[in-house]
């Protein structure tokens, strides 16, 4: 019914919160207070560990009068004295004296807390704890050699394939307002019936967004290029040329990022096309986001700045537009540059990509970019300001991987139909075929 002598260890984690359950108003007392001699318990003579319920006390006794209190029940002396000898040793003899003992050392029923209140101020001192855990310096961690060995070769792989000034980026195509480009082909000016019903599904797909252009010369002057008003094919052949070329220079970047990795070199070549034709998307996205502007809405490509136009009205068109939503979650997380390769990486070597073949091994290989991350930010971030970034990350890969998937089902809808499927569509849209 109580504790033993050799178990009393047990309530040291607890010895505060026991404390407090004992004398709401008045904290326990150490044991070496007084004349600085150890302090005795007054109903047992054991060691005492502070003051309960009033009285100093050992842990044995607070105990036994806490659940003799709450019990309720009469308790007789078996020998039928009423005045058995309370030692260390004998307590556990006779409960109807020990707890007579109790009451006449000056142990009081009403400073006995209950049980809801006992576990309300427990809760306090564990919260209170876990704050002041958070306030002092954690103990210093550090990435594997192999996790530093894997963080600095995307690095030198994201420097070598990307330049966020875009000043490689040449010889594009603009549209037909900044240049005299053809309009619309003869053939989709003459389709009538289910070919008319096709090409109106597609342009309800490319027109659901409309791209404006700024464009900085060198000289200090600005064009701009805005979509027209309609909703007409003239405006998605003037701005698709320029598209085209930027998706280009996008996915020729990526290509050369992941033949830098090493882990990627290693895979047989009928793998890497398959992981680059389903990450490529993906990773034009994440490297798209280094340059957006979430105060602007502005994709800032060195000369060039792209701007989603505002069709559909503030709010509703972030909640209508999941790639532009995706953009400003990502920004807000405002990640380091070696957090922003390491998505790059677990994007890329996903198993589960369409024909994929070893794709345990490209399971190890994306875990193991994912624990390099995880380490990186308990390495490098605050905590626990940012405990649950790596979380976060991993949710912003899926919902990629989402868009990624209703990006493809439009492309495919566009490249099934004829005589639609030009070569320039080719060049936007299959660019890792080769």
């Amino acid at each position: 019914m109580e504790e033993r002598p050799g178990e009393s260890w047990k309530h040291a984690a607890l010895m505060h919160c026991e404390a407090a359950d004992s004398a709401p108003g008045k904290p326990a007392v150490s044991t070496l207070e007084g004349d600085g001699g150890p302090q005795i318990c007054r109903v047992c003579g054991d060691k005492a560990t502070g003051y309960h319920f009033n009285v100093m006390t050992c842990e044995g006794c607070k105990g036994f009068f806490r659940r003799a209190m709450k019990r309720n029940t009469r308790l007789r002396c078996p020998f039928r004295k009423g005045a058995c000898e309370i030692t260390q040793k004998t307590r556990r003899q006779c409960q109807a004296c020990r707890l007579r003992k109790c009451l006449e050392s000056g142990m009081k029923k009403e400073m006995i807390m209950s049980d809801a209140a006992v576990e309300q101020r427990r809760a306090l001192i564990r919260r209170k704890k876990r704050e002041r855990m958070g306030t002092q310096p954690l103990e210093a961690k550090s990435l594997t050699e192999e996790q530093q060995t894997m963080i600095r070769e995307l690095m030198d792989a994201q420097t070598k394939t990307f330049d966020t000034t875009f000043s490689h980026f040449k010889d594009f195509r603009l549209p037909e307002v900044l240049s005299s480009g053809p309009g619309i082909p003869e053939s989709l000016q003459t389709l009538s019936g289910e070919d008319a019903a096709k090409w109106s599904q597609i342009r309800e797909d490319l027109c659901s967004l409309k791209v404006s252009l700024r464009l900085r010369g060198k000289d200090g002057s600005v064009w701009n290029y805005r979509p027209q008003a309609d909703s007409s094919g003239k405006e998605i052949f003037s701005l698709l040329p320029h598209m085209a070329d930027m998706s280009t220079y996008m996915f020729k970047g990526i290509i050369n990022f992941a033949k830098v990795i090493s882990h990627f070199r290693d895979l047989p070549i009928e793998d890497q096309i398959s992981l680059l034709k389903g990450a490529t998307f993906e990773l034009c996205q994440l490297r798209f986001n280094t340059v957006f502007n979430a105060e602007t809405g502005t994709w800032e490509c060195g000369r060039l700045s792209y701007c989603l136009e505002d069709t559909a009205g503030g709010f509703q068109q972030l909640l209508l537009e999941p790639v532009l939503k995706f953009h400003y979650m990502l920004k807000k997380l405002q990640l380091h540059e070696e957090e922003y390769v390491l998505m790059q990486a677990i994007s890329l070597f996903s198993p589960d990509r369409p024909g994929v073949v070893q794709r345990s091994v490209v399971d190890q290989l994306q875990e193991r970019f994912a624990i390099a991350l995880k380490a990186y930010i308990e390495c490098n971030r605050p905590q626990p300001a940012h405990r649950f970034l790596f979380l976060k990350i991993m949710a912003m890969l899926t919902e990629l991987r989402s868009i990624n998937a209703q990006h493809t089902q439009r492309l495919l809808r566009i490249q099934d139909i004829h005589p639609f499927a030009t070569p320039l569509m080719r060049e936007l849209f299959s660019i890792t075929d080769g």
